[in-house]
């Protein structure tokens, strides 16, 4: 099987069992890259790589049966359980069959186990406030989903960080995030939703005034519900791709329909040094941001060019520089392990770098591989680089300097089955964040691909997509405003719940 044959497809036969988006997830960690075909038909169990995943009542017993071919070679494993096992524990059984017979085959042993989910962190605090010790904890993530001590110790450091903030959260009041897609050029790692500055500047006019009408309307269903707005996040793409004047005009429009004299938290990714000019830099302090991203993603100027970058890393350092002369006490810098031919001696010169700037927070995103991203076409060199080593080196180096986890995701196709991390010295940790990663506060978001996530009083999520395309934005706009029915009724229910 080759990761750059991409029209080929592993096929992947379930039988008695619809576990396809768990098996699938599984199955990433693997094979990264690779596409798989699904079927219940034994028959499609052909060519030189399959899996068979089975599940079958025999009697009083429930017979789970894994079989994988790899180039050639077969490998079968099977279990028995009691015919009254829940279903969840006999998918989780199965996929561990799966999983054991790919470690053995490919000699790959995932850092996180059978965890396959982006927020790890999530079931730490579960248990915690469950009562669970420590060690309680650490023995029931690492026997039922096999991951190691070291990032189960990751994952725990960053609950303990968490959970101060988690317990003050107003469960009344609600985010806002808004969405700015565009960046001057589309870095070749990139697979979100932004658009270059050249081919987007027609519609920016048009962009900017629709955003502007969606702030509005979501500042009056605020006001209507008496909805307390706890942060507000600006990113994107790059925020800082738009003129100074449409940043005034839009941070302007937020000032005019939100109050904003009790947030926690008012954050700006200003992103790529090549777009931040002091111009910039102090409408948007003018306007309240309290916290700002700098995100250089890496120092090394060779490694900038490969990945599209039009700055140098002496142009970001003197962009944070910047940002500190205009008064910024709250800044965040974005750096990405794993970039296409960095070395782990020169990110660790990046990171060193960075530390000696004393930003307030550092993110170490690792790279992920995805199908809309440049990269995709040579995915299996991607993804053999020295990110662990770089990751491994961020955490001790971070930790060392006093920074502390308080921030976790992960993401299919990610380099090493890794995971992208936030550390920042204490006091200085992104609410909005935190709110994100746990989903236990309404986010709602204004612009071209925002989501929007409500987070309703039972703990029911229910999430709305603004259109992807600015085009689509700008055309189909007063079919997106008929979504804000649902905003306003989980708003009511939020606010009629009484106060503690």
């Amino acid at each position: 099987m080759t990761d750059k044959n991409t029209d080929y497809k592993m096929p992947i036969v379930l039988i008695g069992n619809s576990f396809k988006y768990e098996i699938e997830a599984l199955c990433k960690l693997f094979f990264h890259t690779s596409r798989f075909s699904f079927s219940d038909n034994i028959t499609d169990a052909k060519g030189d790589s399959f899996i068979i995943a089975e599940v079958k009542n025999s009697g009083n017993k429930l017979e789970l049966l894994a079989s994988v071919k790899l180039n050639d070679n077969t490998e079968s494993s099977a279990i028995t359980l009691s015919e009254n096992t829940e279903k969840n524990i006999a998918e989780h059984e199965l996929c561990r069959l799966i999983y054991h017979i790919l470690c053995r085959k490919t000699g790959i042993y995932p850092p996180w186990g059978l965890m396959t989910g982006i927020r790890p962190v999530k079931k730490v605090i579960e248990l915690i406030q469950q009562g669970f010790s420590h060690n309680q904890t650490e023995k029931i993530l690492t026997e039922h989903f096999e991951l190691s001590p070291k990032k189960f110790s990751l994952a725990y450091e960053t609950a303990i960080n968490q959970l101060p903030i988690l317990n003050n959260i107003d469960t009344h009041a609600a985010s806002l995030y808004i969405s700015i897609p565009f960046c001057p050029t589309r870095c070749s790692y990139c697979s979100f939703v932004s658009h270059s500055m050249d081919s987007a500047i027609k519609l920016m006019p048009e962009y900017i005034s629709a955003l502007c009408h969606e702030i509005e309307i979501i500042g009056n269903i605020v006001k209507n519900t008496g909805t307390k707005i706890d942060t507000v996040y600006f990113g994107g793409g790059t925020p800082t791709s738009v003129s100074a004047s449409d940043i005034q005009k839009i941070m302007q429009t937020v000032s005019d329909n939100f109050n904003l004299d009790k947030i926690r938290e008012y954050s700006f990714e200003a992103g790529r040094p090549d777009t931040i000019t002091e111009e910039k830099l102090r409408i948007i302090k003018a306007f309240g941001a309290d916290r700002i991203s700098v995100n250089p993603q890496t120092l090394n100027d060779d490694v900038l060019r490969v990945i599209g970058r039009k700055h140098s890393g002496s142009d970001a350092i003197k962009a944070f520089e910047l940002a500190r002369k205009i008064g910024f006490n709250n800044i965040n810098t974005d750096l990405i392990a794993g970039l296409p031919t960095e070395s782990a001696e020169s990110f660790k010169n990046t990171l060193d770098k960075i530390t000696e700037l004393s930003p307030e927070s550092i993110t170490v995103h690792t790279l992920t591989v995805k199908r809309s991203a440049d990269l995709f076409e040579n995915g299996s060199e991607n993804m053999n680089n020295p990110a662990s080593e770089m990751v491994d080196y961020s955490i001790e180096k971070l930790m060392s300097c006093g920074y502390l986890p308080y921030y976790m995701y992960r993401q299919k196709n990610t380099v090493n089955n890794l995971e992208n991390v936030g550390y920042s010295k204490k006091g200085f940790e992104s609410q909005y964040n935190i709110f994100i990663m746990d989903e236990t506060q309404t986010i709602l978001g204004a612009g071209c691909a925002a989501s929007t996530k409500l987070v309703y009083p039972d703990g029911k999520i229910s999430r709305i997509h603004n259109y992807k395309f600015p085009y689509e934005y700008i055309k189909r706009f007063d079919q997106l405003i008929q979504k804000k029915k649902e905003v306003i009724e989980c708003l009511k229910k939020i606010n009629s719940i009484p106060l503690k």
